[in-house]
Formats: C-alpha cells, sequence, structure tokens
C-alpha cells in the first residue's frame, strides 16, 4: 500500500493565528503519525520561511510554531510560494534551510497525484 501523503496550504499568517497555528499543528502530527507532509506557505504565512520570524508568532495554549516547523521538515518538505516570496522581497538565499521555493505548477501536480488529501487553512 503506497504511503498517504497530505498537501498543506496555509494561506495565513499573525493576521489570522488560530487557523495559522492549526495548520502548522496539523502538519506537524500527520508527519509524526507517518503521513508524507508538504506544507505550503503562501500569504501571510510566507513570511515563517525566513529564520527568525516563526519564533515571533505567539498563540496562547499552542506549540511553539519553530517547533512545529522543525518537525514537518523533519519528516517533510517546506514550500514557499514563489509569487508570495516575490511579492515580499524574499529569495531563496533568505528562507531557511531546507526550504524551497515552487509555485502553482508544482502545487497542482502534488495535490494531483494519487492517495493525495490536500487542505487549506
Amino acid at each position: 500500500m503506497p504511503k498517504q501523503k497530505l498537501v498543506i496550504k496555509v494561506t495565513a499568517g499573525a493576521d489570522a493565528p488560530e487557523r495559522c497555528s492549526q495548520a502548522f499543528t496539523v502538519a506537524a502530527v500527520a508527519v509524526a503519525s507517518g503521513v508524507e507532509v508538504s506544507l505550503w506557505l503562501t500569504g501571510e504565512s510566507s513570511w515563517f520561511a525566513l529564520p527568525g520570524r516563526a519564533a515571533e508568532f505567539e498563540l496562547p495554549h499552542a506549540a511553539p510554531l519553530p517547533d512545529l516547523i522543525e518537525s514537518v521538515q523533519a519528516g517533510g518538505r517546506v514550500t514557499l510560494c514563489t509569487q508570495c516570496a516575490t511579492r515580499r522581497g524574499i529569495t531563496e538565499g533568505d528562507v531557511l534551510e531546507g526550504v524551497r521555493i515552487a509555485g502553482a505548477q508544482v502545487f497542482v501536480q502534488e495535490i494531483m497525484a494519487d492517495g493525495v488529501q490536500a487542505l487549506v487553512y
């Protein structure tokens, strides 16, 4: 049986902290459960591709965002949207180690594969 895959697109950042935290939490729990995870940072969550930015995020009674990102990276992939990065002046040299920058074509390829569940937060 092929490994299950979950693609999560998070559009929220500090502007919608609960929705943002939920996306990262679900991604981290899925990785811990043995699911292959691809987490896409888009919109305001794009800033969390930069070193130190996740540490600035605060939400009471939620796991620290840097820990969640580390968990996802340990067993999954984190991708920053190309257009979102460009709009914010973020380049490949700016992002956390292991974060790739890719566009809609790659996202569509991932979500259209057999056995993939996609979630958008």
